[in-house]
Formats: structure tokens, C-alpha cells, sequence
């Protein structure tokens, strides 16, 4: 609330970034803990069809985010924006100080911070926290490409107006929330670890349609919205079913998983949205030479965490075999 503040009323480019950067501090709290208390409160195929009901509103927001902001903008200026974010900032205050502790006092880890971040190395080197956040962490970089990289395809290279790109952009969100819904119900007799393969392959599928449409323009511009909606809408599976994979094997470190998890994540999408600006060549080819490797990335993560659960054998003892 004190960097959205700051941030209406900032002067200058730094004085901006700087607010901005206090701003993410305090925001990425919500992200890392509500996964966390979840994991608090459920195991196994439960926690992940909570965690898909969580992930409606966590995959929803970033990208709904920019369509909401850009009316702000339209009626009221940019101060309005982090107007509106103060006023959801009270409201989030509010809930949280009637929302009750999910760790019990036996569960809590009082160990000194050093000691605490020390602890991210050694889950680093747990191969199947990487596998369930590399699943994860290969789509991110796919997904935020295509926010990054989809206004010029869409408006520039193909001369969609901005209004029906927002339609367009839309479409894709409720792909994301049919197919979270759909994990949802499913997730209790099919399995986490096989959703998200099988949301993987389809993320790996439509990528490289969407490669191949880029690189020919075939189709035009249905070549590229069909294969991004299918993209996007395997968010549903992948999303929630490699966060739930990675704290269900550490349920005593929840809080640290889902803090490393998530910058995974998100460290994946900072870097598939610098790379569709990197590559730009005025087509919509770098935009599909980024997803199309991000989806395959996704998928071959999610394969080895799939092989291992059909045959039985805990990672751990597999890589150590």
C-alpha cells in the first residue's frame, strides 16, 4: 500500500521504480503464502484441487490485470491506477486480519533467517523441486511472451484494433478459468503428476503449431489466437498441479518451496517476455520461437516427474540409481 501510494504521486522515471520495487516487496507475500497456508491445511489430490481454486484467481489477475488498468487509464489517468491499488490493498488488509493462523505452533520453524535461506541450496538440489517448478517455470516463460510479444503481433503485424484485442486477450482468460475448473474435478481421480503432463504436452503442441504459423503465416491471424487460447488455457493444468507436486514432497518447508517455486516461476517469465523484445524482427516469429521451446521445456519436466510415478520409483532414489 505505502509503494502504490508513493507511486501515484512519484516525479520522476527512478522515483517510480524505486516505489515499484517496494511495492513488489510487499506483494509478493500474497503469492508465496497462500500457497503455503493451503499446503497447510491439505494434502496429496486435495491440496491441488484447492490450490486449482486458488489458481483461478492467481493466473486470472496478471493477466486480466493490464485490461482493467488500461480502462483506468482511459477514464481517470495513471495516479488512478495506484489509487485502486491502495483501495485493494485495504481490502486485502481487512480480510487477512480476520483470517486465522494455518501452521500449528508445533509445525512452525523458529530457526535463524540465515540458517533459513541457507536451506534454499539444499532444495535446489532436489530433483524433483526442480522437475515440478521447471514444468512450471518453462510455461511461465511462454506465457509472459505472449503478453509481452502479442500487442505488436496482434495490433501492428495483423492491424486487430485495440478493442477486439482486448476481446482476443479476453477469450484467453476464460480459457484459463474453464480449464482450472475442469483440474479441479478431475484432479481427485486422475492425479496431480498426470494432469500435468498431459497439460504440458497440449502447452508443447500449441507452441509449435503457433511456430509454425508464425514462421509461414499460415492461417493468418487465426493461425496464431487458436494455438495461443490452447496455450494459455493449459495454465488450468500446469499451474496449480506443479506448485501442489513440489509442497506435497515438503510439506515441513511449504513456505520456502513456494517462495522458491515461485520465483522460478516468475524469474522464467521475466525472461520469455526480454527475449520476444530481444529477437524482435517486426513478425510475429520471435513471439512463437520463444513459446514454442517453453512448452517443449514444460513438457519434458513434466514426463520425467510422470515416468517416475508410473513405474513406482521416488526420484530421489531413481537419479541416485
Amino acid at each position: 500500500m505505502i509503494g502504490s501510494a508513493d507511486c501515484a504521486f512519484a516525479a520522476t522515471a527512478p522515483q517510480m521504480m524505486a516505489w515499484r520495487i517496494v511495492q513488489a516487496v510487499g506483494a509478493c507475500a500474497g503469492v508465496v503464502l497462500a500457497r503455503a497456508m493451503v499446503r497447510d491445511l491439505y494434502a496429496g489430490n486435495r491440496a491441488s484441487q484447492m490450490l486449482s481454486t486458488l489458481m483461478t484467481v492467481m493466473a486470472v489477475a496478471p493477466l486480466l490485470g493490464p485490461v482493467l488498468g488500461g480502462q483506468i487509464l482511459a477514464v481517470a489517468g495513471w495516479q488512478a491506477i495506484f489509487g485502486v491499488l491502495v483501495a485493494v490493498g485495504l481490502l486485502t488488509l481487512a480480510a487477512v486480519a480476520s483470517l486465522p493462523e494455518t501452521l500449528p505452533p508445533a509445525r512452525r520453524n523458529r530457526e535463524p533467517s540465515g540458517r533459513a535461506l541457507a536451506r534454499y541450496g539444499a532444495l535446489l538440489r532436489e530433483p524433483r523441486i526442480l522437475a515440478y517448478a521447471g514444468a512450471g517455470g518453462f510455461f511461465y516463460g511462454g506465457a509472459f511472451a505472449y503478453v509481452a510479444g502479442s500487442p505488436f503481433a496482434y495490433i501492428t503485424y495483423y492491424h486487430v484494433p485495440p478493442q477486439l484485442y482486448g476481446l482476443l486477450f479476453a477469450t484467453g482468460i476464460a480459457g484459463i478459468m474453464a480449464a482450472i475448473i475442469a483440474n479441479a474435478r478431475m484432479v481427485t481421480w486422475l492425479g496431480g503428476d498426470r494432469l500435468l503432463v498431459i497439460g504440458a504436452c497440449v502447452a508443447a503442441c500449441a507452441g509449435l503449431v503457433m511456430a509454425t504459423a508464425a514462421a509461414t503465416d499460415w492461417g493468418g491471424l487465426a493461425g496464431l489466437v487458436v494455438p495461443v487460447f490452447v496455450y494459455m488455457a493449459a495454465t488450468g493444468f500446469i499451474v496449480a498441479d506443479s506448485v501442489a507436486g513440489a509442497l506435497n514432497g515438503f510439506p515441513e518447508r511449504a513456505g520456502a518451496v513456494s517462495a522458491l517455486v515461485g520465483a522460478i516461476h516468475y524469474g522464467s517469465g521475466i525472461l520469455g517476455a526480454g527475449l520476444v523484445g530481444a529477437f524482435a524482427d517486426g513478425t510475429p516469429w520471435p513471439l512463437g520461437w520463444v513459446i514454442a521451446p517453453a512448452g517443449v521445456g514444460s513438457a519434458a519436466c513434466a514426463l520425467r516427474i510422470g515416468g517416475n510415478a508410473r513405474i513406482g520409483i521416488p526420484m530421489e532414489r531413481k537419479d541416485a540409481a
